[in-house]
């Protein structure tokens, strides 16, 4: 019996077994049904998530970077979440790094056998000089791809950090790292077409992961995104309005203030919460590792509300 057959995510989903028969609203609550059950199955590995969100804010707080490294569906879903931080962000973009077997071509079609080459996975996470601040996260859903097995194995070799993320357990991925996250969404509405419950829970995990290591070096106040980098149309009106709301001040107010800090919210949010200038704003978040609350309650003396 092959490898493959005792996988989990490989299996044969009961409940689906006719789904040839079912017209287009038997197919969506088919469908449905089963990605309810994903978010329980993130949920039972809620421990794990929350100390690879530690491990992550603790990284960059030492310089380190958070590397992601797939094949296919979980190589895309690594990249994604990767290119999505510096415009949510600001963070540079070299801080969250994707890699995906294949290289950017396996990003919009299959590079054949990819996947398969344990050196090449090796090879790219040595080009980007890993070290031992790092923090690697290997994502198969299968827990065994060969291209994430030889980048994990490299990345301990450097003396990064290292997580597994697959829906198999145990696994061979599992066994190779520090940090094992493994949700166990059970068998594919299509047999073996990983992009859905597993891909949907990938995705649920690296949101969770890099959010949550950004909520913990500063990168919101409150609920809100105040480190993003003002590039366009709406995101100038963004800053605009969340300055507003969270200084009580009005739009010509606001206005000022980001003209003062380059467009940059988290100064102009300092400077309006603390009543000090765009230069000691900034001066008063760089001693406070960037975090607004403590800024501006070293100049006040009493915590912001």
């Amino acid at each position: 019996m092959a490898l493959e057959d005792h996988l989990l995510t490989e299996g044969i989903n009961p409940l689906s077994i006719e789904i040839d028969r079912l017209d287009a609203p038997g197919i969506v609550a088919l469908m449905n049904g089963e990605d309810a059950k994903v978010v329980a199955a993130v949920a039972e590995v809620g421990d794990a998530i929350a100390r690879a969100i530690d491990l992550a804010a603790a990284r960059f707080r030492q310089g380190g970077r958070l590397i992601y490294v797939g094949a296919g569906t979980s190589g895309r879903l690594g990249v994604l979440d990767a290119s999505e931080c510096p415009p949510t962000f600001s963070t540079p973009p070299e801080m969250v790094v994707g890699l995906i077997a294949g290289g950017p071509t396996a990003l919009t079609r299959a590079v054949e056998g990819a996947e398969d080459d344990p050196d090449r996975g090796a090879l790219d996470l040595r080009a980007l000089g890993v070290s031992a601040k790092d923090l690697v996260v290997g994502i198969a859903t299968s827990g065994r791809t060969p291209y994430v097995l030889g980048a994990v194995d490299e990345a301990r070799k450097a003396g990064a950090t290292t997580i597994g993320l697959s829906c198999n357990r145990p696994s061979l991925l599992g066994e190779r790292v520090d940090l094992d996250i493994a949700p166990l969404v059970g068998p594919e509405v299509i047999a073996g077409s990983t992009r859905l419950k597993a891909g949907t829970a990938t995705k649920l995990i690296l949101n969770m992961i890099t959010t949550g290591a950004m909520v913990l070096i500063g990168k919101t106040y409150g609920n809100r995104m105040i480190d993003l980098q003002p590039t366009n149309h709406k995101l100038r009106l963004r800053s605009r309005r969340t300055l507003r709301e969270l200084a009580g001040i009005s739009d010509e107010e606001a206005v000022a203030l980001l003209s003062e800090t380059s467009g940059r919210l988290k100064p102009a949010l300092v400077a309006a919460l603390a009543g000090v200038g765009a230069a000691e704003a900034g001066r008063l978040l760089a001693e406070h590792g960037g975090q607004v609350r403590q800024a501006v309650e070293a100049a006040l003396g009493v915590a912001p509300r």
